[in-house]
């Protein structure tokens, strides 16, 4: 899901989840400044892969993705954004 933006990001950027601590679904935004090879996925404590939210090439812009999570139960996760070389993780927490 893209969101609607003529400006063309300079640097690939990771955003906190939000909202954060979240129940049951939260937003998560990137931007990237030219196309890539995309991946976004979600991990548990251990390091378990739990979701892949985007998996695909996209062209330079700004996205948001919601991860829904109500079949999961509270805890720390972890998202990791790859996009060619650049590899970023982030917390989130999920209170039910």
């Amino acid at each position: 899901k893209q969101i609607e933006s003529n400006i063309v990001p300079t640097e690939i950027e990771l955003s906190q989840n939000y909202p954060n601590p979240f129940n049951p679904s939260t937003f998560i935004q990137y931007s990237i400044p030219a196309q890539a090879e995309v991946t976004l996925k979600v991990y548990d404590i251990l390091g378990s892969e739990i979701a892949t939210l985007v998996n695909l090439t996209q062209n330079a812009g700004q996205y948001k993705v919601d991860f829904d999570a109500s079949r999961l139960s509270s805890g720390i996760y972890f998202y990791t954004l790859k996009a060619g070389d650049f590899i970023q993780t982030k917390k989130m927490i999920l209170l039910k």
